[in-house]
């Protein structure tokens, strides 16, 4: 699975009987925000226009990949992002099982980088970990990942570098199976999901390391003890400090500095998938986040859960799940 800690993708997949242009939208834990059309690869720029065919992806056998800077918009700020091919998210790479894949990673920043593939099996030595399974890609060097492809299914890759990751140096990749795929479907989205702060993550992870309660904007307080507001007696506020603990401390860093984002996008864009009435939409759902969890749901549709980490499962019918 690679050396990183699991964040599962999952695969969705209903029957839609909504009016054409109806969207899908992402509730609960999702959150948004946005950012600039021509920063975004075409598959998740929101479709306003026409169904047409599959919007144009990297495919291989043969994958180049180049990481650099670029200035990242969200609503009125524009900040800082580390990208691959120069978008946020990076290029959906479609691949089949069964090809034997050369993806070319090139370096452009003025620091080390790499690139691994969540989920993937391959041979150790191009899972993409630096320090463990390689030295890393250098500045203005390349490196080429060669390996077969031995399954199908939902997957992400994304630098396992200095703190790349959160800056945007993450993206979707998607294997169809070598044969018939058992999911039917007339049509299908990829959402990524992830999180953005203009706070450089080296800042984010330096004042958790002061006060690892220092984004936690919901702590218990003296009076909530005396007015019972807290939920919780004295013996238990105890436990809680001598853990050391914030009992409402669900995420390290909350949207009280994240921003949340749908494939690049947020609340001002409002990311939107078109479908024909009828049609068996198929959503390739990724949390690509640095560290929050989601839950997703489309007000009063339920939904089939069908595939979770590249496994096809038995179909489940759910409201809403937290990915």
């Amino acid at each position: 699975m690679g050396m990183c800690t699991l964040r599962p993708s999952i695969s969705l997949e209903r029957p839609l009987n909504w009016d054409r242009r109806t969207l899908l939208k992402l509730a609960g834990g999702a959150g948004a925000a946005s950012a600039l059309a021509p920063l975004m690869p075409a598959w998740a720029q929101s479709q306003s226009r026409g169904l047409g065919p599959t919007l144009p992806t990297l495919s291989g056998p043969d994958v180049a990949l180049t990481i650099g800077h670029s200035a990242f918009r969200l609503g009125r700020r524009t900040g800082h992002a580390v990208t691959v091919n120069g978008t946020l998210p990076a290029p959906l790479i479609r691949l089949r099982e069964g090809q034997n894949v050369r993806l070319a990673v090139t370096n452009t920043l003025e620091e080390d980088t790499s690139i691994h593939w969540h989920g993937i099996l391959l041979p150790f030595q191009m899972d993409g970990v630096p320090g463990v399974s390689f030295p890393g890609i250098g500045p203005g060097e390349t490196f080429v990942y060669e390996f077969p492809i031995r399954q199908s299914g939902t997957f992400w890759y994304h630098s396992h570098s200095g703190l790349q990751e959160a800056m945007g140096h993450y993206g979707p990749m998607i294997i169809d199976p070598a044969g018939a795929d058992p999911v039917a479907f007339d049509r299908e989205h990829v959402l990524v999901l992830s999180d953005w702060s203009f706070l450089h993550p080296h800042e984010i992870l330096r004042r958790l390391k002061v006060s690892p309660g220092y984004f936690n904007r919901q702590r218990t307080t003296v009076a909530g003890l005396i007015s019972g507001e807290d939920g919780m007696g004295f013996a238990e506020r105890r436990m809680w400090a001598q853990m050391r603990m914030d009992p409402r401390d669900i995420s390290d860093v909350t949207g009280s500095t994240y921003t949340y984002l749908v494939n690049g996008h947020g609340p001002d864009d409002n990311w939107t998938a078109l479908f024909e009435p009828g049609e068996r939409v198929r959503l390739r759902i990724i949390n690509a986040s640095a560290m929050t969890n989601f839950n997703v749901r489309i007000p009063g549709l339920p939904m089939s859960v069908v595939q979770a980490d590249g496994e096809n499962v038995r179909p489940v019918e759910v409201d809403e799940f937290q990915i």
